[in-house]
C-alpha cells in the first residue's frame, strides 16, 4: 500500500514518461543504471513468463495446446498497443474488480463453515522446495518482485496524471487492493496446499473443486489478468526506449513480444523458479531507493502539489463567469510552471487540458 502511493506519486511529481525519468532524479548514476537495466530485463523476462502462463492457464483449464494460448495472448498484446493511452488504461482496469470479487468468493468458500489441520498443511508445505531458503527472505523477495513487475508502468501512469494528491490516493488504493488480493490468495492456497502443490496454475486447481462453471469463468478472467500484466511490462519497457515516438514504440513492442513468444516455450514453472528469485533481490534495492527518495523529496512534493493546484485555479479563471483571466495571470502561470520540477511547457499543456476537460470546452489554448 505504502509503496503503491510512493511509486505513483513520484511518477506524477516528475511527470515521467518512463521509469528512467524518475530513476535519474532519485538515485546515484551507477545505481540508477543498475535498476534501469534490471527493469528493462525484468520487463522482458516477466513479460514472456506471463505469456507462458497464459498458455499454461489455457492448457490446464481448456485442454488446448499451450502454444495456442500463448499465441492468443501475444496477439492481444500487439493489438491493444495500437489503442490510445486512455483506452489502454481502461482495458487494463476492466478485470481487476472482477478478480477481487472472485477471490473473495473463493476465500469465503474455502474457510466459511470449514476447519483445517494447519499442522498437517504446514508439513505438506515443507515438502515443497522453496525458491528462496528462508520465509522472511521469501516474503521480501516476493514483495520485491511485485514492485519490479509493476513499477515501470506505475511510473508511466503516474506521469500521465496532473494532480499529485489524486496520484497518491490512487497509488494507496491500488496498493491496498494488491495487498488484499495477495492475502486472500495466500491463505486460500495454503488451506488447499495438498491439492495445488503440483499444479502450474494453483488457484485454478482450487476453483475446479468449487464448480466447473465457476472455474471456466475464472480461467478466462485469469487469462485476461495475465494479459494485463504482460502488456503492462512490454509496454513500459518499449516506452523506455521509444519515448513519445508511438511508431517506434509499436515496432519495439512487436519485436519484444515476438521474441518473448519464442522464449515462452521454455516452460512456465521452470522460468518462474529460476528468474523470480534473482529479480527479487534487485527489487529489494529498488524499494530502498524509492523509500529514500520519498523521504528526501517529501516536502518538495507537497510544495509541487500546491503549485499545480494554484496553476489550475489561475487558468480556471478563464472559464469562470465571475472571474477575469488577466495578463498578470498569464505571467503567474508561466512563473509557476518554470518553478516546477517538471517541464514547464508540458505542465502548462496538462493544466490547460485538465481545466478545459473540467469545464467541457474545446481545444482552445492560451
Amino acid at each position: 500500500m505504502i509503496f503503491g502511493g510512493i511509486i505513483i506519486t513520484l511518477g506524477c511529481y516528475y511527470k515521467s514518461d518512463n521509469h528512467k525519468d524518475v530513476l535519474n532524479q532519485i538515485a546515484h548514476p551507477i545505481i540508477s543504471k543498475l535498476i534501469d537495466l534490471t527493469l528493462i530485463v525484468s520487463g522482458f523476462l516477466i513479460g514472456f513468463v506471463m505469456i507462458a502462463g497464459a498458455g499454461a492457464n489455457a492448457h490446464q483449464q481448456f485442454g488446448i495446446p499451450a502454444w495456442l494460448g500463448t499465441l492468443i495472448c501475444a496477439l492481444l498484446i500487439v493489438g491493444v498497443s495500437f489503442l490510445d493511452f486512455n483506452k489502454i488504461t481502461g482495458v487494463l482496469g476492466i478485470f481487476t474488480p472482477i478478480i477481487i470479487f472472485m477471490l473473495l468468493v473463493i476465500t469465503g468458500y474455502t474457510f466459511i463453515g470449514k476447519s483445517y489441520d494447519f499442522n498437517m498443511l504446514s508439513q505438506v508445505a515443507k515438502t515443497i522446495e522453496p525458491a528462496v531458503p528462508y520465509p522472511v527472505m521469501s516474503a521480501i523477495n516476493y514483495y520485491s518482485i511485485c514492485a519490479v513487475s509493476g513499477v515501470s508502468m506505475a511510473f508511466v501512469l503516474g506521469g500521465s496524471m496532473l494532480k499529485i494528491g489524486n496520484a497518491r490516493k490512487g497509488g494507496l488504493i491500488g496498493g491496498t487492493i494488491i495487498g488484499l488480493i495477495i492475502f486472500c490468495a495466500s491463505i486460500t492456497l495454503f488451506a488447499n496446499i495438498d491439492t495445488v502443490k503440483d499444479a502450474e496454475i494453483p488457484m485454478l486447481a482450487v476453483v475446479n473443486e468449487i464448480s466447473p462453471v465457476f472455474a471456466f469463468v475464472y480461467a478466462i478472467v485469469i487469462f485476461a489478468l495475465i494479459f494485463n500484466t504482460a502488456f503492462s511490462l512490454f509496454y513500459a519497457t518499449a516506452k523506455r526506449f521509444a519515448g513519445d515516438n508511438n511508431k517506434k514504440l509499436k515496432i519495439i513492442l512487436i519485436i519484444m513480444v515476438g521474441i518473448g513468444y519464442i522464449f515462452s516455450f521454455s516452460g512456465f514453472k521452470q522460468l518462474v523458479s529460476i528468474l523470480y528469485p534473482i529479480l527479487g533481490y534487485v527489487g529489494t534495492l529498488l524499494l530502498v531507493v524509492l523509500l529514500g527518495a520519498w523521504v528526501r523529496e517529501r516536502e518538495n512534493i507537497i510544495t509541487e502539489m500546491f503549485r499545480r493546484r494554484k496553476m489550475i485555479h489561475i487558468f480556471s479563471k478563464k472559464y469562470e463567469e465571475d472571474e477575469e483571466f488577466t495578463k498578470h495571470d498569464v505571467k503567474a502561470l508561466q512563473s509557476l510552471g518554470e518553478e516546477s520540477i517538471a517541464d514547464s511547457e508540458l505542465l502548462k499543456q496538462d493544466v490547460i487540458a485538465f481545466v478545459e476537460e473540467k469545464y467541457d470546452v474545446g481545444s482552445e489554448t492560451d
